[in-house]
């Protein structure tokens, strides 16, 4: 059973009527993702209440129409389900730190500095965003956000998405396992297994991805790769 004392409000209203329950906030949000199925691993106090700070308990006559139950532990799970759950300052904190970090790592991989075409380091995004003042909306994805941060970002610093297309060939001895690395990292518009066994083609890459897949290309073929850069798409 979880505290009381550390238990935050989860509200459904139905009907015309609240309904509300004690609940650990780390613990409902894995219960309304489905990582724990125990309800009461959930709930601070085994009661369905009409206003959970002044203790007035809610009608069972008004659960039994509405929830076709009386049994608070199955009213408790539609309540987390179906209702909102009040997130504490700490866990929404929480949220926006992790949010913050995918944003960062997003615009590193598909922005760049348009005169040189390669990304901004994570430090230098960081600053820019302190400069920026950037403000994460916890209750947003991170996709969601990218765009509207980049238009901030463009004061501080000179950024814009762009795409590389790439040719590549890679020897015969190599192409199998290279190829599933290719895969991964990009978008293959263009390929041809050659006579010899080696594998050529045309790729399309996040410039902030291009490091990282030549790197792990080269660590296999020791740096016996071809390639080209055919185009920059912004």
């Amino acid at each position: 059973m979880v505290d009381v004392d550390k238990a935050i409000i989860a509200r459904l209203k139905t009907s015309g009527k609240n309904f509300e329950i004690l609940v650990d906030c780390n613990e409902a949000l894995k219960f309304k993702q489905g990582l724990i199925t125990d309800i009461s691993d959930v709930l601070a106090d085994e009661k369905v209440f009409s206003d959970s700070k002044k203790g007035l308990l809610a009608s069972e006559h008004e659960m039994q129409s509405l929830f076709s139950t009386t049994n608070p532990l199955e009213v408790a799970k539609i309540i987390i389900q179906k209702g909102e759950i009040q997130l504490t300052s700490e866990y929404k904190s929480k949220l926006r730190e992790e949010k913050r970090k995918k944003i960062l790592n997003l615009i590193h991989q598909n922005a760049a500095d348009p005169k040189t075409h390669l990304p901004h380091p994570q430090q230098r995004l960081e600053l820019a965003f302190q400069e920026a003042n950037v403000k994460i909306d916890e209750f947003k994805s991170a996709e969601e956000q990218v765009d509207e941060i980049i238009k901030q970002l463009r004061p501080i610093i000179p950024i814009s998405v762009e795409k590389k297309e790439i040719r590549i060939k890679i020897p015969g001895q190599f192409a199998g396992k290279c190829y599933r690395i290719v895969q991964g990292y990009s978008k293959i518009k263009r390929e041809d297994w050659l006579n010899d066994g080696s594998w050529q083609g045309e790729i399309e890459i996040a410039v902030g991805l291009q490091s990282t897949l030549f790197d792990e290309l080269n660590n296999i073929t020791h740096g016996n790769i071809e390639s080209e850069i055919l185009e920059i798409k912004k």
